[in-house]
Parts: C-alpha cells; structure tokens; sequence
C-alpha cells in the first residue's frame, strides 16, 4: 500500500469525523417546534414547564405587532423594556448567530425596567406563580424579530446556576403567536363562546367569565392549554361500571340532569397533579441530550486517536517500501 493511499485514506476518516460532529451538534442544538394551540397542549405545563410562561407567552403574542407578510415586529426597546436584555447564547442554547442578528431574553421579574410587564404577569393567580423561572427569547435584526422561543432556568435543585434548560425549550411559531392573539385582553376581545367552538372546547365560559373578569380570555386559554386535558384524562382513566343506572335527579328536580356534559372544576387557583407517565417521557427526552452529547465525545476521541495512528504508522510504512527506482 502506498504512502499516498494512506494519506487519501487518513484524510477520508477525518472528513467522515468531522462531518459527523457537525451533524450531531445541529442536531442536539435544535429545538421542538410548536406550531399550534394543539402543540401547546402537549407540552407537561405544570410539572417540567412553569405555568407561568404561558401568561408571559400570551402577553408577548399581543405585544409584538405581525403584519400580513407574518413579519414579527418590535415594539418595545429590547434592552431595556419588560424585563429584557442582550443575551449572549454563551452555552450555545441556540444557534450561532448571522452577522447583524442579536438575541435577547425577555421576561425577568425581578429586573428594574424603563416599562414594567403588565399586573397580571408580575402578580398572577396563586397556581401560575414559578420563581421567576421562564423567559422568551427572540432573534431579532433591526426591528424585526425572526425566531421566537420559550425557555427557562434550571431549577434551583439542579445546581445549574443562571443557565437555561435547553430540554425544555421550544421554538414558538408565527401561527402559533396568531392562534394567541385571538385570546386578546384588549378592548374588542371575543366572545368566550366563539373561542370555545373555535377550538372545541368544553369549558364552562359563564364561570370563567365570573372567575377573571376583564381577564376571561386569558382565563380560557389557560384552561385549554392546560386544565381541560387533565379533565379529560380523568373522565378517560374513571373505571365504567355498565350495569349501574345513573340516578341523577336532585330532591325537587323533575328533569334529569345533564350527563352528557363534561366535567368542569376549573379553579385558576386550583393546582391539578400530572399524570405519572408524562413525567417519566420528560425524562426519557433529557436523556437523548445526554447520549448525543457523549457520542460527540467519543467521536473526538476516535478522531485524535486515527491521526494518531496515522502519524505513528506512516514512517514505518515509508521505510519498509522498496526505494522507487
């Protein structure tokens, strides 16, 4: 075998290195992509994700401007205003950045801002509280903002410090940030009724509307998002008894009650408990970052060790040829 032939192979295995390091690293740097109120929903809000960053989601769905070309616009200074600043993606949360692009994060609570977050995201009902946990992030050149994500901190037991959790963060879509605004606590909000058809849901719309107040439309994205499909796991999970007939007439009542209707306890208040096995797929889902993270590893590992054998064997090689006449 010649020395040249060597050659051409060592530099084939370090392309093949290198273009798998490459591919893993897109890979364990992108993020879930939720394109709509369906996708919200499948996310374990209560358990791995705060609550909270949905009402900090849903205020930043209606205080950005989109405009007909789906172009997010800025409308707010994102270095100073609602608890933001520059962020620097210094742990590569997110991808490198193009010339003439900045992140920043958007959110903090506890920042001294030029303008403050609405009332109702600085001080939220009892069971959306979460330590200041969540943040948006947004990839923004000149006033135009180009990607959109939900992430938050570690938590405090995990010893990560300020670091955000790149398992639980999520890419938030322009259909997405559109279907929210339909839930708008503007004046000209719409009716609770059309909402509910809109997106079949069952929820009570007079209780909320007597729960939240000006805050109603907000009150039944919320239950949507994350109370209704705990009620409808619950009804699902219920043993059936078939042989029992319901009685269902009050003292008084002449009429039967309703069966058929679905079962509503919604209390903003009220902090349900997630199914078990939901959180068991969270940690399955952590674990492939930490799999992708240790193939890297040993790819560099096996990429010094063949440059090492190649500059090892290649003089030896060299020497036991026969000299070229």
């Amino acid at each position: 075998m010649s020395t040249t032939r060597m050659m051409k192979m060592s530099g084939r295995v370090t392309r093949c290195c290198v273009a798998l390091l490459l591919v893993l690293t897109s890979v364990s740097a992108a993020h879930k992509k939720l394109r709509s109120i369906k996708d919200l929903k499948k996310i374990n809000f209560g358990t791995s994700v705060p609550k909270h960053s949905l009402i900090l989601l849903h205020w930043f769905a209606n205080a950005v401007n989109i405009d007909n070309n789906n172009f997010i616009r800025l409308t707010f200074d994102p270095n100073s205003d609602y608890g933001s600043h520059h962020y620097g993606n210094y742990e590569g949360l997110l991808d490198p950045l193009p010339r003439g692009y900045l992140y920043y994060t958007v959110g903090n609570l506890n920042q001294d801002t030029s303008v403050q977050l609405p009332d109702y995201v600085v001080n939220p009902p009892m069971a959306y509280e979460r330590e200041n946990m969540d943040r948006i992030i947004i990839r923004v050149r000149g006033q135009r903002i180009e990607q959109v994500y939900i992430t938050q901190h570690y938590d405090t037991s995990e010893y990560q410090g300020t670091l955000y959790d790149p398992d639980h963060t999520y890419q938030i879509t322009v259909n997405l940030l559109r279907q929210i605004r339909e839930f708008s606590v503007r004046d000209g909000q719409r009716p609770l009724v059309h909402l509910r058809n809109r997106f079949g849901s069952n929820a009570d719309d007079g209780y909320i509307r007597h729960t939240w107040g000006n805050l109603a439309c907000l009150g039944l994205f919320l239950f949507i998002v994350i109370d209704e499909k705990h009620l409808l796991n619950k009804r699902n999970n219920r043993p059936k008894n078939n042989n029992r007939v319901e009685n269902n007439y009050g003292p008084g009542n002449n009429s039967p009650a309703n069966i058929n209707r679905v079962e509503n306890n919604y209390r903003p208040q009220n902090n349900r408990r997630e199914i078990y096995n939901s959180v068991e797929n969270n940690n399955i889902q952590k674990n492939y970052g930490h799999c992708a993270l240790a193939i890297i590893f040993c790819l560099f590992i096996l990429f010094f060790v063949l440059n090492g054998l190649s500059a090892l064997f290649l003089p030896t090689i060299e020497e036991s040829l026969p000299p070229q006449p």
